[in-house]
């Protein structure tokens, strides 16, 4: 079939790039930019037209936690969007000074009342997306991962998994369908005056943001923003939210008793509270590591485009996602060891049972999922879930292919296969 053929090319073309530090002092810091758009612009749920927005709840950020043991430093950023391409991405690390492109990790929150930082075309190519917006974006994330770069201090690690509890998330196709388990990253100061201090908190977990969604003129980081509230007012320091596989459809749980939906942003505080009140619930009882090792792997691959619809966006967005005839994308993917957590980067919205194989097969007890990082193409369906059942019609249709699913497992466990347990 044309899909082994493809991926043999593919795979032909793969390069790596590797670093790791376990002797050397750890040092870390993190930083946040403001990136509400002024006047608001219209907010983006998916493919598709944008819907005007005319408030705002809460304000779209740019949030960053930078890493460093001897030579080697990483970056991880956090942006309140549905999504965030490479084109995007790699503008941003191309103004970032003192640490290597591949090492520098952004991932998009994926809330659904952000602006389109895709520019979706329509039949005629037009768009709903500011350009200007999106790259005065780029310029406040490598604003942000700069300052944090300057603002280096000792620190400690503190890691955890553990299961949220609560009524947070649900599988819209299958209730239960849904990885519970939600994983926190600490940096805590150990120098001077601020020793004890939280420098930052990232939390990763699975779930749409879309308690509000994108067709009630809200501009808002949803449940995000008030998961970053609760954790700075009572840890203090940065909180970050990356997502995880999340994908067809691992949403937010706004149900109410009678089976009705409620999308309220009262609900945004009630889940982002909650899930911050289990973050720092599971990581309390975890041993700050003040010598954890820090690795870093990167991989490029690359996927055939199938889907009609995707080739079009890919090939018409005025950001040039694709090159040619958009018949394949190229992107990175990520394999961190952070103390005892090893995080594996995914780039779209990769469902379920892809993230739950992907964990099981990690070297780590403590295994994160960073999903829509680094790029954002699409759901990632296995190629036996992918138009199989009615109730995949969508994801299907918003997948690059058949193979996606397919090509990403496969790298993953290579990517794997090739790097070092967790906390070696």
């Amino acid at each position: 079939m044309k899909h082994t053929a493809t991926l043999f090319i593919f795979t032909l073309g793969i390069s790596m790039f590797s670093l790791q530090a376990v002797a050397q002092p750890l040092r870390a810091a993190a930083a946040v930019r403001t990136i509400t758009p002024d006047p608001l612009l219209p907010v983006s749920g998916g493919v598709g037209t944008p819907r005007p927005a005319t408030t705002q709840k809460g304000e779209l950020f740019a949030r960053v936690l930078v890493l460093e043991k001897g030579s080697l430093r990483i970056a991880i950023v956090g942006i309140d969007n549905l999504g965030w391409t490479s084109v995007l991405g790699d503008r941003s690390r191309k103004l970032i000074k003192g640490i290597p492109p591949e090492n520098i990790l952004i991932g998009a929150t994926h809330t659904h009342s952000a602006p389109d930082a895709y520019a979706f075309p329509d039949a005629k190519g037009n768009h709903g997306a500011d350009l200007k917006y999106l790259d005065w974006c780029t310029k406040q994330i490598a604003d942000a991962v700069n300052e944090a770069v300057q603002k280096l201090e000792p620190a400690a690690i503190k890691t955890a998994v553990g299961e949220a509890k609560g009524k947070i998330a649900y599988n819209y196709y299958a209730p239960d369908l849904y990885d519970p388990r939600c994983g926190v990253i600490q940096a805590i100061a150990t120098g001077g005056d601020r020793k004890g201090r939280v420098i930052g908190t990232l939390v990763n977990y699975a779930v749409h943001p879309e308690v509000l969604g994108n067709d009630q003129g809200i501009l808002s980081p949803d449940l995000c923003g008030p998961l970053y509230d609760r954790i700075e007012s009572k840890a203090g320091g940065v909180a970050i939210f990356m997502n995880g596989a999340q994908g067809g459809m691992v949403t937010a749980d706004n149900r109410l008793a009678d089976g009705k939906e409620t999308r309220a942003w009262e609900e945004c505080v009630r889940i982002g509270e909650l899930l911050a009140d289990e973050a720092l619930r599971i990581i309390a009882p975890a041993k700050e590591d003040p010598d954890a090792a820090l690795y870093c792997h990167a991989r490029r691959i690359s996927f055939p485009v199938e889907s009609p619809m995707m080739r079009f966006i890919l090939q018409n967005s005025p950001l040039a996602i694709a090159t040619g005839k958009g018949d394949s994308v190229s992107t990175q993917l990520n394999l961190l060891n952070i103390g005892a957590a090893q995080v594996l980067t995914i780039p779209g919205e990769a469902l379920p049972n892809i993230g739950y194989y992907v964990k099981r097969h990690m070297k780590t007890k403590q295994a994160f999922l960073f999903g829509l990082t680094n790029d954002a193409f699409g759901y990632m369906l296995t190629k036996v879930d992918f138009n199989s059942f009615k109730r995949y019609d969508y994801v299907s249709r918003t997948s690059l292919g058949e193979m996606t699913g397919e090509i990403y497992i496969q790298e993953a466990l290579k990517i794997i296969q090739h790097c070092p347990p967790a906390g070696k």
